[in-house]
């Protein structure tokens, strides 16, 4: 049984009429016949009582009235469902985040898609550092990651989304809290929080060079998996935190005041990463959207005297 038996049954079944049926279908009455008496081969059973003055359904044929029509609604839902596929309008886009910093973004693309897009799934994974969060893009386990990244990597695609700034989140009632900025070289007693090595985070990295160049080795008080959870030990007053500034776009944390670097460093670009070779239409409408939503001026080239965090 296939669409041609299932189009045949359906005409015969709305005209009962073999001759109305074959003109609706625009074929002559003997291929319809044929292909009426293929079917019920098939599902050995009789669907139409013939005479010379009429044509009738058999309690078989009723049966398969609605489960034909359902039949062919599954087929133009699946030959729907293809087309939009192919246009980028329904399908799985996974992208990675490193956590509160990029929450903004990530609400302004989540939102714009689910408005616009409905059929695509945007899904989301948080803790996403830069490191871990490439090479899942370049195996295939992440479709689009937001990183601070500044060197080159073969296969992947970047735009730049944002430029932040490095700032110190320091604890209410710490001698630093009602400063307007502070030199790294100041924290050389400080108790710092950081995330753990093995996260890869370029932050991280950019801290640790930095109290290099300052000739100090920092403290680490504590260390935690993700930025909300340094927030919390920074207001708890267990040390204080190198950090970025759009960490605090998305509203304050209790306890907790953002303090500028004297240092007057260069700006880390925040980019959206992508594979070269990935083709799936569902991505290019979300690259799209990310277009119109997260303009950052004119890109430029990786650049490695970039200072990525």
């Amino acid at each position: 049984m296939d669409l041609h038996h299932i189009h045949a049954f359906l005409a015969v079944a709305e005209e009962l009429h073999f001759g109305r049926a074959a003109t609706r279908l625009h074929i002559t009455q003997p291929p319809l016949t044929r292909t009426i008496k293929q079917l019920e081969r098939e599902l050995d059973s009789v669907l139409f009582k013939r005479s010379t003055r009429s044509v009738e359904l058999t309690a078989a044929g009723e049966a398969l009235v609605q489960p034909a029509h359902d039949i062919l609604a599954a087929y133009r839902l699946a030959e729907q469902a293809v087309r939009a596929a192919g246009k980028g309008k329904v399908g799985r886009v996974r992208l990675g985040f490193a956590g509160p910093s990029s929450h903004l973004w990530i609400a302004d693309l989540s939102q714009y898609v689910r408005q616009h897009y409905p059929g695509i799934s945007l899904e989301l994974q948080s803790t996403t550092y830069a490191d871990h969060g490439l090479q899942f893009v370049l195996d295939g386990t992440l479709d689009l990651a937001i990183a601070r990244w500044s060197v080159d990597l073969a296969g992947l695609e970047s735009r730049i989304i944002g430029r932040e700034h490095y700032v110190l989140a320091v604890p209410e009632g710490h001698p630093f809290a009602e400063r307007e900025s502070v030199s790294i070289a100041e924290c050389r007693d400080e108790q710092f929080i950081t995330l753990p090595a093995e996260s890869r985070s370029r932050v991280r990295e950019a801290f640790f060079h930095l109290a290099h160049e300052a000739e100090f080795a920092p403290r680490i008080a504590q260390t935690a998996q993700d930025s909300w959870t340094m927030m919390a030990l920074v207001g708890a007053g267990v040390g204080i935190n190198f950090t970025v500034d759009s960490i605090f776009d998305g509203g304050g944390y209790p306890r907790v005041r953002k303090v500028k670097l004297k240092e007057g460093l260069e700006p880390a670009h925040v980019r959206l990463f992508w594979r070269k070779d990935d083709e799936s239409p569902a991505l290019q409408t979300v690259l799209q959207a990310a277009d119109q939503l997260l303009p950052a001026g004119d890109d430029t080239e990786l650049d490695e005297s970039d200072l990525a965090g």
